[in-house]
C-alpha cells in the first residue's frame, strides 16, 4: 500500500467527548455565574464614584476661574453653560467645563448643594432606589464618602 491508499483517518468528536465538554462548561458556570451576579451593582457604584470625582475636578476649575463654586440655584448646569443668574461668573471658561453633565448610573441627574451640609459643596446619588436612605446599591452615595 502506498500512501493515500489506507483508510481515510476519522475527524470530529466523539459523543463522549462533547458530553465531557459540555459538563466541564456547566461546572464552570455554576461557580462563575454566582461571583459576577453581584458585580453590576458594584460596577454602577464605582462609576457613580468617578463621575463624581470627574464632576468635582470640573468644580474646582470653576471655582478656580471664578473664586467661587456655582450656587445651588445655578446648579451643575453651570459647568456646561454660562450662568445668567447671580453671581454672574467673570472668567467663565468658554467651553464649558464638561461636555456634558453625565447621569448617575441608574438615570438620574446627581443632586448638588452648595454650600453643602457636610462640604463646602455636596454632590451625592440616592443609588438604585432613588430615595434617600438604604443598604447595599440603594444606599446614598455623596461626595463627601469618596477616598
Amino acid at each position: 500500500m502506498g500512501l493515500g491508499t489506507g483508510r481515510p483517518s476519522a475527524v470530529g468528536f466523539t459523543l463522549i467527548e462533547v458530553m465531557v465538554v459540555v459538563v466541564i462548561l456547566g461546572i464552570l458556570a455554576a461557580i462563575v455565574v454566582p461571583n459576577i451576579m453581584g458585580r453590576p451593582d458594584e460596577a454602577r457604584v464605582a462609576k457613580a464614584r468617578q463621575d463624581m470625582r470627574a464632576i468635582e475636578a470640573a468644580l474646582n476649575l470653576y471655582r478656580l476661574d471664578n473664586f467661587a463654586y456655582p450656587t445651588t440655584d445655578q446648579g451643575l448646569a453651570a459647568l456646561i453653560e454660562r450662568p445668567v443668574t447671580d453671581p454672574v461668573p467673570g472668567n467663565w471658561k468658554s467651553g464649558g467645563y464638561l461636555d456634558r453633565m453625565p447621569m448617575d448610573p441608574w438615570g438620574r441627574p446627581y443632586l448638588y448643594l452648595a454650600p453643602g451640609e457636610h462640604d463646602e459643596l455636596d454632590l451625592m446619588t440616592y443609588g438604585a432606589d432613588g430615595q434617600a436612605g438604604g443598604d447595599g446599591p440603594n444606599a446614598d452615595l455623596g461626595s463627601w464618602q469618596l477616598d
